[in-house]
């Protein structure tokens, strides 16, 4: 019963779409209709700026901090990554958004700040070094996805360990197939190619 409520507790909490409440509030616009349509920090940074763009990408990290922490203390090391793949489902398939929302990047790296904090920390410097080299803020997603499984191997966790990196992989990879297929056709935005609104 205690799985259940951390999993359901913790989608609900990955639900909460910071960006478009920001918009809503602060804008006065919904930003599903704006830039790329998303309701993630890179789409909020392009249409609202850099400092509506950081606390963004703030709160949607924080949302998968306090959802493992929130799993740990509820139901162990089991809920702890129960509520990490619940409240990225959360923020990718929103309820109070039709089911649609952002593509879970920074939610992700909250979940895996917790649970694997070295690993996080080379994500996060690998994605840095991306964005700097090329501004393609997808190309960096995309490559963290793919490392995350990888390194878990790298570091010797356990399969079921494996596993999770995998899904959690799998799921941006997911959320970011119209990005794969427009760095392809070299259609992709680059970061500060934006879509402000004033």
């Amino acid at each position: 019963m205690k799985f259940i409520f951390v999993v359901v507790l913790c989608y609900l909490l990955g639900s909460i779409p910071p960006s478009f409440l920001i918009g809503k509030f602060v804008k006065k616009i919904d930003i599903r209709q704006y830039g790329s349509g998303n309701v993630g920090a890179t789409n909020t940074f392009r249409v609202l700026g850099l400092k509506a763009g950081i606390a963004v990408f703030l709160a949607d990290i924080l949302k998968g901090v306090i959802a493992v922490l929130i799993g740990r203390w509820i139901a162990g090391e089991a809920g702890a990554y129960a509520a990490g793949v619940a409240v990225i489902a959360g923020h990718n398939w929103s309820v109070f958004l039709n089911f649609k929302g952002g593509k879970g990047i920074a939610t992700s790296f909250g979940v895996i700040l917790i649970h694997f904090p070295v690993i996080s920390g080379i994500l996060f410097v690998i994605g840095v070094i991306i964005i700097a080299i090329t501004r393609y803020v997808s190309l960096a997603s995309i490559t963290a996805a793919v490392l995350l499984p990888i390194l878990l191997i790298v570091f010797g966790y356990r399969w079921s360990i494996v596993l999770f990196g995998l899904l959690l992989g799998s799921m941006a990879l997911i959320r970011h197939r119209s990005n794969i297929s427009r760095l392809l056709s070299g259609r992709e935005n680059k970061l500060g190619e934006r879509s402000r609104v004033q």
